[in-house]
């Protein structure tokens, strides 16, 4: 069995539904994950924030003007009156649904319940033209199995155990038809696996059934050697091991979310990126396997800020950098690059909720310098230290831009390096020219 997930622009009209539904109606078993109509969640996100703004007016005019988009896909989408009623049943429950929160004290779990009609809507409608069409197909409600502890973390026992239950008393059929991104929490409250997870959920359906193959279906054909928003002539890459598509997806590269490949990983299921625009184009496939010595790729990750830490009391000192990541710890901000020398510390950040306050902290170990709008590139391959030359081809692309940071040797797939964002795009040329001129 195979899992395929259908990203919000792959399904963001009625035509581009029954686009998916040809290249999902092939006489093979498959799950099929479904993402919410494309502007739909932004959308449903400003409801949210009407109601939690106490605006009930704004935000039933927006409920308005959202539910007569749906109906208007509801006309395009089926043909036949019959299925046509049924849908308008169905938004009529949603939209009444999202109606009734004008009533109740409003809070995050609230918001949470409305932006998940996204995915609730697109596979109900979904389903529906299946079954106008004929297909052999059933929808499996995510919010059955899908489900995250109390760290919101994946409870991989549970979506197991209640997938494979669902999936036995449902035998027969073509097409398993489930919403992308959504999920209950330990408390049964409706979840969600934050922005961008719906790749989270194929590779999560993916690990518990077991499948042959997990596919994430975009609007690009495939992972890409570079950012086609900066560099001309950039193609797609055949083939990424899991920790080069890990460093990628982190580092920049927007066609996968980066939680994405870890599950998928772990039970050594293949993922493939593939294009609903040009279906018949090979994507990029993501497994164990490796172009040995080869470098693929470059992303950029911007808004990065670097702070650098300086104090004598760290030479020859211990503890120092225990320190430091306490206090970064302490305010919950993930660090990206580190570099270290006797007396200094530098690292980056792309969360500056908290920066004052880390940047106080710090204060108290030594001198602390802040340099804002930085950007990450990161050169991704098989780079083990052995494979001698790399790091100089690297590094001569960049030879005309100030380096603020270099990091390597935290994996054998990564080097990394802080510039500033004005001359993001002159690096990313760069090293396009000198590492795949000649491919």
């Amino acid at each position: 069995m195979k899992v395929l997930k259908f990203g919000g622009t792959s399904v963001g009209s009625a035509q581009r539904m029954k686009n998916v539904a040809k290249l999902i109606c092939n006489g093979e078993k498959k799950i099929v994950v479904l993402s919410a109509m494309s502007g739909t969640t932004n959308s449903l996100l400003e409801i949210a924030d009407y109601f939690y703004k106490s605006n009930l007016d704004g935000a039933l005019e927006h409920i308005i003007t959202l539910e007569n988009k749906y109906r208007d896909v509801v006309e395009e989408l089926l043909t036949t009156e019959e299925k046509r009623q049924e849908a308008r049943s169905i938004l009529s429950s949603h939209f009444d649904y999202l109606r009734s929160f004008a009533k109740s004290v409003f809070t995050i779990f609230e918001e949470k319940a409305i932006v998940a009609q996204g995915e609730l809507l697109s596979t109900s409608l979904f389903q529906l033209y299946l079954e106008e069409i004929g297909e052999n197909s059933i929808l499996l409600p995510a919010l059955e199995f899908m489900r995250i502890d109390k760290n919101a973390e994946p409870d991989n026992a549970y979506i197991k155990q209640h997938l494979n239950d669902l999936l036995e008393a449902h035998p027969g059929h073509e097409i398993y038809l489930t919403q992308g991104f959504i999920c209950r929490n330990a408390y049964g409250e409706i979840d969600n696996l934050q922005r961008g997870g719906s790749d989270y959920t194929a590779s999560l359906i993916g690990a518990a059934v077991n499948a042959e193959e997990i596919q994430i279906w975009t609007d690009i054909d495939g992972m890409h050697n570079n950012d086609p928003r900066f560099v001309e002539g950039t193609k797609p890459i055949p083939m990424l091991h899991f920790e080069e598509a890990a460093e990628l997806a982190y580092f920049g590269a927007k066609i996968l979310h980066p939680t994405c490949i870890l599950p998928a990983k772990l039970a050594n299921i293949p993922v493939r990126l593939l294009n609903t625009m040009e279906p018949e184009a090979s994507g990029t496939l993501i497994s164990t396997r490796m172009n040995k010595g080869k470098i693929e790729a470059v992303a950029a990750k911007d808004g990065i800020t670097a702070i650098k830490i300086q104090s004598g009391r760290m030479l020859m000192a211990y503890g120092f950098l225990r320190k430091v990541f306490e206090i970064f710890e302490s305010y919950k901000t993930p660090i990206d690059m580190i570099t270290t020398s006797e007396v200094g510390v530098s690292v980056t950040i792309d969360n500056t909720k908290k920066l004052d306050e880390i940047v106080n902290d710090l204060k108290k170990l030594g001198t602390v310098t802040v340099d804002h709008d930085m950007v990450i590139i990161c050169v991704v391959g098989d780079l083990p230290f052995e494979n001698v030359g790399f790091q100089s081809k690297v590094v001569g692309a960049l030879k005309d831009i100030p380096l603020r940071m270099i990091s390597y040797g935290g994996s054998n797939y990564n080097i990394s390096f802080l510039i500033k964002a004005e001359d993001k795009k002159h690096a990313l040329n760069a090293l396009s020219q000198a590492l795949f001129s000649e491919e």
